[in-house]
């Protein structure tokens, strides 16, 4: 019996390799999607980040001689652009357009070096965006649209 060509098959579609689908391909497919998710939330929660140290200057401790010294409020500032652009390109990765995987890489390297500046003020919170950048910066990378399936 031959399957009618309307109806869904279970079996991995080809991706005109000549070869089915391979698990990697799906794995960064799912990475890209879930990194969408990452940026968007990451980019909310730097402008809260940033809202917070434009705000109140008491919300984050005061810190002594740190290299990278600037006060809160220009962080603030920082952050509330940095994570504005973030949002966007976490949408714009979530849509598929074209110019966001590149730029959601260069934004994640970006959010890595302004998080690590920003470590004395919240060295926990800082780890963690960087891990989450880490991520992001690896889910684009290994994503090619041309052999992945969404």
């Amino acid at each position: 019996m031959s399957q009618d060509a309307s109806k869904p098959s279970d079996t991995p579609q080809d991706t005109g390799t000549g070869a089915p689908p391979s698990r990697k391909s799906a794995w960064a497919a799912g990475g890209v999607t879930f990194a969408g998710v990452l940026m968007g939330m990451n980019g909310i929660l730097h402008i809260l980040q940033g809202i917070a140290a434009i705000a109140k200057d008491d919300v984050y401790a005061v810190v002594g001689d740190y290299m990278y010294r600037i006060n809160l409020t220009g962080w603030g500032w920082i952050l509330v652009m940095l994570g504005a652009v973030t949002a966007v390109t976490g949408w714009g990765i979530l849509t598929r357009e074209a110019w966001a995987r590149l730029t959601g890489i260069l934004i994640a390297a970006l959010s890595i070096i302004a998080q690590f500046m920003f470590l004395p003020y919240a060295p926990l919170w800082g780890l963690i965006v960087i891990a989450v950048d880490l991520f992001v910066i690896w889910a684009l990378s290994v994503y090619k649209p041309d052999t992945a399936h969404a």
